[in-house]
């Protein structure tokens, strides 16, 4: 009789249904060596695959020699005269999402950072679990909602708010609290093509403020933003 192997991916797959989750990919880019190795080791005992460190986000581009990062930890101020939405920017553009991580009296820069399209903020005086937490939130492509994000948006008085009607509010409170739109019709007592338009005219002010939300995750940040939905913790508790 022939010897059979087994495949132990094979064989996950078949007990779970799936495969294996994907180690997640993070790079750190800070000017302080000792922010680089602590965030580092955290990661690695995390189990996430740490693919460079960098001092600044030209190091950065220049070493990432064409590997695919889903997480960069970016320090919100680099000591080398770049700017904050220049960073966030650039490391975009090689496909990771940004993950600031910040002292918490940099209201301003915060701001800034999410304006580039940060995913979040994790105040640099947050325990390591809760870096990592935000880490893993963020590799999930989920938004970060925060106590340091609200707090930035708070903080800007210059933050120009879409004006919603009730009606508005309310359909993009269910659906982005990830509600389907034809259920969020049904318990708002609605039609369906009537909930499609409130969500269509939602859009279409976000991006008469400047703050366009194209997809639902936009919708979330935005409704977040907005003090329509609460804003959550890296560990899914409500900031308080």
């Amino acid at each position: 009789m022939p010897e059979t192997t087994t495949d132990p991916t094979a064989a996950n797959e078949t007990t779970t249904g799936r495969p294996p989750a994907r180690q997640v990919r993070v790079a750190i880019v800070d000017d302080h060596e000792s922010v680089r190795l602590g965030i580092q080791a955290a990661c690695q005992n995390e189990g996430f695959d740490v693919i460079l460190t960098a001092a600044g986000v030209q190091e950065f581009v220049d070493n990432l020699a064409g590997r695919e990062v889903d997480v960069v930890v970016l320090d919100l101020s680099l000591g080398d005269g770049s700017t904050v939405t220049e960073n966030v920017k650039r490391v975009q553009a090689t496909g990771s999402a940004v993950l600031v991580h910040s002292i918490a009296d940099r209201v301003a820069s915060v701001r800034e950072a999410l304006a580039a399209g940060a995913a979040g903020v994790i105040p640099k005086s947050s325990a390591t679990k809760t870096v990592m937490a935000a880490v893993a939130t963020v590799a999930r492509g989920d938004v970060l909602n925060n106590l340091e994000w609200a707090s930035a948006i708070d903080a800007d008085r210059d933050f120009a708010k879409a004006q919603l009607g009730r009606r508005e509010r309310e359909i993009l409170h269910l659906y982005a609290s990830g509600l389907p739109l034809k259920l969020a019709a049904q318990q708002l007592g609605i039609g369906y093509s009537t909930a499609r338009e409130y969500l269509d005219r939602i859009r279409v002010k976000y991006v008469e403020v400047g703050r366009p939300a194209p997809t639902k995750v936009d919708l979330l940040r935005r409704a977040v933003e907005d003090g329509i939905l609460p804003g959550l913790d890296a560990d899914g508790g409500d900031g308080r």
